[in-house]
């Protein structure tokens, strides 16, 4: 029997197999290290473009709060009215809105309780009249023993309610006025007062405007009285 050496190209080779394999598992690490470095600069890609989108929401947020607050107290300061007087001296004033984007439609002018008098009121044309409040207001002066002449101006409060527009809505203001003026006496033709303008004093409901109208009368009055003595 003629037996043959083996054929050794047939034999595998432990080198050549274990360097393949680790060739192999080289190529594997790599894709799987693709596989990862694409996966973090896919969440990378989808962090950067939340942040984009709750940055650009946020913005518009605070945009939209902005003007939203700026609309609001454009509104309050629209709605909050300030007389002022456009003259002084004689036995009338005028009275204007400080803004310009108000319009008065009426007033009603209530003064205090001691002195006895009714309301007056206007429309279309907000003023106030010495007349209105002359003769009770010399009596009380007499009765009070004040200075026949002033020292100064003068104060008389009153509470004004008045009705105004503003872009063509409605509003109501309800608030304590000082009246300036100053009294001065004449040996036969008795006092005269004239008018000097109108100071804020406070906003009052209308309900408590009458009870807060006379506190203020009580509190000025005294001091005068005082120093008339």
């Amino acid at each position: 029997m003629n037996d043959s050496a083996p054929d050794s190209d047939s034999t595998p080779d432990p080198k050549a197999s274990a360097a393949a394999e680790a060739r192999a598992n080289e190529a594997a690490a790599i894709r799987r290290r693709w596989i990862t470095l694409g996966e973090v600069l896919t969440v990378i890609a989808v962090t950067i473009s939340g942040l984009t989108l709750w940055n650009s929401w946020s913005q518009r947020s605070e945009t939209e709060a902005s003007k939203s607050a700026d609309a609001r107290r454009a509104s309050t300061q629209a709605a909050t009215l300030v007389l002022v007087s456009s003259g002084s001296g004689g036995d009338q004033i005028a009275l204007r809105p400080a803004s310009a984007d108000q319009s008065v439609q009426s007033q009603r002018l209530a003064f205090p309780s001691p002195l006895g008098i009714s309301p007056a009121e206007t429309t279309g044309e907000p003023r106030i009249e010495a007349s209105w409040f002359e003769r009770a207001l010399k009596k009380a002066r007499n009765e009070a023993r004040l200075p026949d002449d002033s020292r100064g101006d003068e104060r008389l409060p009153v509470a004004i309610t008045t009705r105004f527009l503003v872009d063509g809505t409605a509003h109501e203001d309800v608030a304590i006025y000082d009246v300036g003026y100053s009294i001065s006496g004449h040996w036969l033709g008795g006092h005269s007062i004239t008018l000097r303008g109108v100071s804020l004093v406070s906003r009052v409901s209308a309900r408590g405007a009458q009870a807060a109208l006379d506190a203020r009368w009580t509190r000025l009055l005294p001091a005068k009285e005082t120093a008339g003595k």
